[in-house]
């Protein structure tokens, strides 16, 4: 039986020519992150939602 990946990738964005704008959630935790790739750069961060605190939830997740 072949193991579940832990992130799974739930919105995929393009926003320029070299850009792009993904978010990833954490099956084990259910913390959502963005990760934004510039180039040769990218950043990665924890969701926050209107209260400071981190996107949490596991609904609605593909299968893999």
């Amino acid at each position: 039986m072949a193991k579940k990946k832990r992130f799974v990738k739930i919105v995929d964005e393009a926003l320029g020519f070299v850009e792009s704008a993904s978010v990833y959630v954490d099956r084990e935790t259910g913390v959502h992150y963005l990760l934004v790739q510039s180039g040769n750069g990218a950043g990665l961060t924890p969701l926050l939602n209107e209260h400071g605190a981190p996107v949490i939830g596991t609904d609605d997740l593909p299968e893999d």
